[in-house]
């Protein structure tokens, strides 16, 4: 699972012009557009959008942005120059200025809606008009689809600006936050999880926006002090942004005949999404009805791999909603989301969530997102009971695929060949009673130790003899199954962890102009599998300090940002 990179041979895209060659803007060519929205993207407050696949919103440009950050690993995959990234030109295109690209890229860029579920339910009143016409991008606006390489990459802008969907809110995203979602999105990229890409990352020299925060040390659930922060935006890349509330929100207006197109519309999205996500798996000379039914398939493919995967490595979403699920199965959306460090089943990073969406609960959170997807499908297998019956097939079987997911995981995690459930969960209990920290605990037990000595160090707590034994006896009884190579193993258990108490000082030193720690940050959590320098290692492999314990902005968060 340990991610390895593609090789070129150098870089092909050094200028803008040399970009703006691969445009080809699939979404706004081939879905229907919404026929109120204004022809020069000048579109920036809240109102309902009752048809249309997208709006065109011209972004709004951050002031005097100044280059923080940008992907080395991901400009190397694309081919672009690393020099690109501090060009005056790439810099104004990525900041939210597309006055002046070179042709055929677009002036104007788009937002699109979606409706929104909450563990299987549907809510409406989240939207301002409590219909769900006003749900959706409300800060990201994507500005450009480029083909590089034979792949279609989306470009969307993080803190864009306002958008129809905005909800009355300002748009921006602060650098606080960018710096978070830039960080988490390449270094789960480079554990070996499908995820969005970080390309670059700017911020305003001047300015700011007020936001809800915790003040510091506070043991406070909720932020208590309002501050400013620098706003910033972040360019973030996938084949698509298509989400499963995209899906489900012309499902709905389809279910409900809203309007004569709205079987059309969903029939368009439906197929745009195999076009941009599962075109190497599903023919297009297949019935729509054959479609469908292959899609539902492959996405609980996908989505069960890709929650797997977060327990593999100890990620925790923390909101969970269907329209943070993206329809191609990758990573999405990083507001309040954490990395476990002291196993907790029930851990949540976000004040704002519950046990619903805590770490050992996204499997049952994902299946109630994929229900609701296949909800989206079903008015278009109306006249097909057969496809419909295969439908239903692929929704009930989701609780078994992403068992047999988890296990064969686990077993990987373990280094055994198949599973072994009376292991695993006497480890779990011993895990819990001993407040074990998840990462730390398995990369030490990757080394195949001859005692329980070096697993200690993965321990919160002093533990009895007792207990010792108990640790012991489980050793004694893994290593005897365990069929892999510790170097196998360790391909399996990254040695690093993206800790909410890491991320803090990079951006608290952002703040003031200074992104040496980013950069440092970025080296490290880009190579997580990696044995790295002693200094690294004494830096980043480690507990999570005592005095950071329920420390606001740490331990928790809101999802303000």
């Amino acid at each position: 699972m340990e991610n390895r990179l593609s090789q070129k041979s150098g870089p092909t895209v050094f200028t803008l012009d040399d970009l703006a060659k691969c445009a080809s803007y699939s979404l706004m060519d081939s879905l229907n557009c919404d026929p109120h929205a204004t022809d020069d993207g000048i579109d920036h407050r809240p109102r309902q959008v009752f048809t249309g696949h997208y709006v065109p919103v011209k972004p709004t440009p951050i002031e005097n942005p100044e280059y923080v950050a940008h992907s080395k690993t991901f400009f190397h995959e694309l081919g672009f120059a690393d020099s690109l990234a501090e060009s005056d030109e790439f810099m104004r295109v990525f900041s939210g200025d597309l006055s002046q690209v070179p042709e055929p890229m677009r002036k104007t860029g788009w937002a699109t809606g979606y409706a929104l579920s909450i563990f299987g339910t549907e809510y409406y009143q989240q939207c301002p008009f409590n219909t769900g016409n006003g749900y959706g991008d409300g800060r990201a606006v994507s500005v450009l689809e480029a083909v590089i390489s034979d792949h279609r990459w989306e470009m969307q802008l993080k803190g864009g600006g306002r958008t129809p969907y905005c909800r009355g809110a300002d748009g921006r995203a602060v650098l606080r936050s960018s710096i978070r979602e830039f960080m988490a999105q390449e270094h789960m990229h480079a554990l070996g999880i499908p995820t969005s890409r970080s390309l670059s990352l700017y911020v305003s020299k001047t300015e700011t926006v007020q936001r809800p925060w915790y003040s510091e040390g506070t043991r406070s659930f909720d932020p208590d002090t309002l501050v400013s922060e620098k706003v910033a935006i972040s360019t973030r890349v996938a084949p698509s942004f298509l989400r499963v509330g995209q899906v489900e929100l012309f499902g709905r207006r389809a279910r409900k005949q809203e309007y004569p197109e709205a079987m059309i519309e969903l029939e368009k999205i439906v197929l745009h999404l195999i076009d941009r996500e599962y075109a190497d798996v599903i023919d297009n000379k297949l019935s729509m009805d054959e479609k469908v039914v292959l899609l539902a398939r492959e996405f609980r493919s996908r989505l069960t791999t890709l929650v797997a995967n977060w327990l593999r490595v100890g990620y925790c979403q923390g909101n969970f909603n269907s329209d943070n699920t993206q329809a191609g199965g990758c990573t999405l959306d990083y507001g309040p989301f954490g990395f476990v460090e002291v196993f907790d089943p029930h851990y949540q990073p976000w004040t704002g969530g519950g046990e619903h969406f805590s770490f050992w609960n996204q499997p049952v959170a994902a299946e109630r997102n994929f229900e609701m997807f296949c909800t989206a499908l079903m008015p278009l297998l109306e006249t097909h009971p057969d496809a419909m019956q295969q439908l239903d097939k692929i929704r009930s079987d989701f609780t078994k695929v992403m068992r047999d997911e988890l296990e064969k995981m686990f077993a990987a995690k373990l280094g055994l060949a198949a599973f072994n459930a009376a292991l695993f969960n006497d480890l779990v209990t011993l895990m819990m009673k001993t407040t074990v920290d998840y990462t730390i605990f398995f990369r030490e037990l990757s080394s195949i130790p001859d005692d329980i000595g070096s697993l200690k160090k993965s321990f919160y707590t002093k533990t009895s003899e007792v207990m010792d034994t108990r640790w012991s006896e489980w050793l004694t009884q893994w290593k005897s199954l365990v069929t892999h190579s510790s170097e196998q193993i360790k391909r399996i258990n990254p040695k690093y962890a993206l800790r909410e108490w890491l991320l803090a000082p990079a951006y608290q030193q952002a703040a003031i102009g200074n992104y040496d720690l980013i950069h440092e940050l970025q080296d490290v959590m880009t190579q997580p599998f990696a044995e790295q320098s002693q200094e690294m290692e004494e830096k980043y492999y480690r507990l999570k300090p005592t005095e950071v314990n329920e420390v606001g902005g740490l331990s928790h968060m809101s999802c303000s940002s």
